[in-house]
This record gives structure tokens, C-alpha cells and sequence, in this order.
């Protein structure tokens, strides 16, 4: 199925990691209010609630969700109504297997409070846990992996963008070349990985260890901001009764519809470089340096796109799902391209509030308004152009590198942009 051909008909777009104001790094203003009022703005129809781990967050999710007929969903209530959660949480994993330092990132489910509690009196016994969103122990991957086995079946483990230099499952700096390296007899506990930023399904269709293993997608938000929440999604089937064992169900069984997922170039990890030294490069380049910056002559931090084509070939592949996918960059940043303006200036909201107003939410947007109806709204034909050619996945992007994001491009002229939030 082309990318252009999903049926979103009775779907629901999901953004299952994301984090809390009590994580490093991220907004003092992301609340489960802001939270909630920007998923509807963006069209996400179901969060993750991100970093349960926290004592502060979780009495704040304790205090403000609710669960309806022990279905394993959370709900928000306010004026607009109800809006949808699943406990969700991250943590950081730092340990030695096989004679080298590992850091890995992992995703995890829960299907209610008390297994939750659960979960938080095992770390405590580990280590602490109250001093950020995401906090780290000396676990892993397969102990981790056994443990929540132990505790419930139904949590679910997701390998955190997976091909990250530094953090993630297959990184460069710190990860393994396979699942099972790191997850040993727990193999089994995983059933998906998070493609992260800077890779997409088309690049992880490459890899044999991943022929068996759902492919999602989410933001790892740190702000409530349209230009982070809901960028990357999972659309799943939305089933009359919405419930935990049903989302849970599609990803272990592969049988979601497909994900939202930005040019793979967009994220801060696709090519290789130094950030320092304002240096990036192609996998085929780098090779020709031989892993070395030419400014400073330290060792390249090697990126996803690099990583990925190490790990293809070793053995052949044969993903017989492969769900389809769109590639989109958020609205933002089509405004924000269009009129050479900063993405969270004045003239970029005015334009994105102007549009919400006549759509209802960005994925509409994104999606399905037509160039007629986008006409009626906006005067400026490059931007309308821009937001069709998006949906087509046609707008190119200078790649990101070591921590640098990617920047869109207006045919092949860069178009700065001022400093973002989070």
C-alpha cells in the first residue's frame, strides 16, 4: 500500500512517549492540562502519560485520571471532555554487558495504577527514582526485562529510538547489533521498537533482527508545543471500546495501521558529524574520512544513517509486514519555511491559529484539506504548495547531526530558523 493510500477511517493517532515538566530538559509548563489542550490542537487522539516513575507526576496522574470499566485507559475530563491516556514511562539503563559500557533507553506500558506501584517499589530497591522523569539504574536490558515479566505479562518493553548515537538499542556509541544481545532468553518480551527521529520503517525494513518486530513511532516530547507533541505518531485501529489490552494487542500482533513519521533527516542523529565543530557528513563520506572530523581530527560521532547500512547485509532481510507510512514535517515548520520566519514567531502562530480555526486540528491539515479549502484560508500560494508537497513527503531537509536538528528546505536554499523551544 502507497503511503498516500492509508485509510484513517476509524483511526486514532497515538503518541505513546512523551514526558513530563519533571524530566530533564523539558517544558515547566508541561502539565496534563497543556498536554491534553495540544493533543487536540495537533489531532492526537490517544498519549502515553510519560514518566509514572516520578513520585510528584505520579500523585498528579492519581489525582487527575480516571479509569472507565477497568479497560487499562486513563481519562482526562475538562469542559471539551474526555481525552485518553495510557500509563506510559521511560528509563534510562546504564550498565556493563560483554566488557563495554551500555546506555540504552526504554519505553515502558502499564496496564493500571497498582502494577505500576509495582514497578516503582522494585526500582526503589534499586536505586531512586524521584530526581528526574526518566531516571537511571544500574539494570539490564534482559534483568529489567524479566522483571516485568514477573510482575505483569501485560507490561509492555519498547527499545527507545532505537538507532540514537548514544542512547539507543543499535547505537553507534553504546548499543548492540541485535535484540537478543541485549535482551538474551527475554527475547521474547519484545515486540516493537521506536524508529526515533532520525530513522523511518523503510530504513529498519533492512534489518533481519527486525523481520519479526513492530516498527512504531512517537515524538519523545519534551514540550507540549505542535512542533514536538504528535510528530511522530502510531495510527491504531479505533475499536469500539478503546482499552489498554486492545492497543497493546495491535502492537504485539502488528496489526496497527501504519504510523506518521518526519523525514528521517529531520532528527538530530541521521548523518554523521560534529556538532562543534559545525561539521556533517554521509555515511559514504565519513568512510572516505575514515571516521574523522577533517577540522579537528577527533573520531566522528557516527549517526543513524551510517549505523543502519553497518547492520544491513550482515544477513538478509524479510519484513513481511511492512506497514505503510507517511513522512511529514509539522506545520510549523512548513510555516515557518514558507515565510523565512522563526517557528514560534508571531507571524508563524497567527497563520497556524488562523488555519486551526478553519480545520479543527493540524492532522486535518496535514491530511485531508484540499487545496480549494486551504485557498479559502490562506493568500500566500507557496505555502499552500508547500503543505500539499508535505503530504506528499516531497520537501527536502539538510540532515541533522550530533544533537543538531535537520532544516527544512525551500528548493535548495536553507531557510534559518530561530531558536526553538525544547
Amino acid at each position: 500500500m502507497e503511503k498516500n493510500e492509508i485509510d484513517l477511517t476509524n483511526s486514532i493517532m497515538a503518541d505513546l512517549h512523551i514526558h513530563s515538566r519533571f524530566s530533564r530538559a523539558t517544558s515547566k509548563d508541561l502539565n496534563i492540562e497543556n498536554l491534553v489542550k495540544w493533543a487536540r490542537i495537533k489531532g492526537v487522539g490517544l498519549l502515553g502519560t510519560g514518566d509514572f516513575t516520578h513520585p510528584e507526576w505520579l500523585n498528579e496522574l492519581k489525582e487527575k485520571l480516571v479509569e472507565e470499566d477497568l479497560k487499562g485507559i486513563y481519562y482526562y475530563e475538562d469542559e471539551k471532555g474526555k481525552f485518553p491516556f495510557i500509563l506510559s514511562s521511560e528509563i534510562s539503563l546504564i550498565y556493563t554487558d560483554g566488557g563495554r559500557g551500555r546506555r540504552i533507553h526504554l519505553v515502558f506500558l502499564a496496564p493500571n495504577f497498582e502494577i505500576v506501584d509495582k514497578i516503582n517499589n522494585w526500582l526503589d530497591s534499586k536505586g531512586r527514582r524521584d530526581y528526574d522523569g526518566r531516571p537511571i539504574f544500574n539494570i539490564s536490558c534482559r534483568d529489567f526485562a524479566a522483571k516485568m515479566e514477573e510482575i505483569d505479562n501485560n507490561i509492555e518493553i519498547i527499545p527507545a529510538h532505537a538507532w540514537t548515537p548514544w542512547f539507543g538499542i543499535f547505537g553507534s556509541m553504546s548499543g548492540f547489533d541485535s535484540l537478543e544481545e541485549a535482551f538474551k532468553d527475554k527475547l521474547n518480551r519484545v515486540h516493537a521498537i521506536e524508529t526515533g527521529i532520525s530513522s523511518d520503517p523503510e530504513m529498519n525494513w533492512k534489518i533481519k533482527d527486525l523481520d519479526n518486530i513492530s516498527i512504531v513511532s512517537f515524538s519523545d516530547s519534551h514540550s507540549f508545543w505542535p512542533w514536538r507533541l504528535g510528530r511522530e505518531v502510531t495510527i491504531f485501529k479505533n475499536e469500539q471500546e478503546l482499552s489498554y489490552k486492545g492497543i497493546i494487542k495491535q502492537i504485539r500482533e502488528n496489526s496497527f495501521i501504519g504510523t506518521i513519521e518526519t523525514d528521517p533527516a529531520y532528527g538530530k542523529y541521521h548523518f554523521d558529524g560534529h556538532a562543534n565543530c559545525g561539521f556533517s557528513c554521509s555515511p559514504e563520506e565519513s568512510k572516505k574520512l575514515k571516521g574523522v572530523c577533517p577540522k579537528c581530527g577527533k573520531s566522528l560521532i557516527i549517526g543513524v544513517d551510517n549505523r543502519v547500512e553497518e547492520l544491513t547485509g550482515k544477513n538478509e532481510s524479510n519484513h513481511k509486514i511492512k506497514k505503510p507510512f507517511y513522512r511529514l514535517l509539522p506545520l510549523h515548520e512548513i510555516i515557518s519555511l514558507g515565510l523565512g520566519i522563526g517557528i514560534n514567531s508571531k507571524g508563524c502562530w497567527k497563520i497556524y491559529d488562523e488555519l486551526i480555526e478553519n480545520f479543527g486540528n493540524e492532522f486535518n491539515i496535514l491530511f485531508k484539506a484540499s487545496r480549494l479549502d486551504l485557498a479559502r484560508v490562506l493568500k500566500n500560494e507557496l505555502l499552500i504548495d508547500l503543505i500539499m508537497k508535505n503530504r506528499e513527503g516531497e520537501i527536502k531537509v539538510k540532515p541533522g547531526y550530533d544533537g543538531v536538528y535537520g532544516v527544512a528546505l525551500l528548493g535548495d536554499v536553507k531557510i534559518e530558523k530561530q531558536k526553538r523551544l525544547f
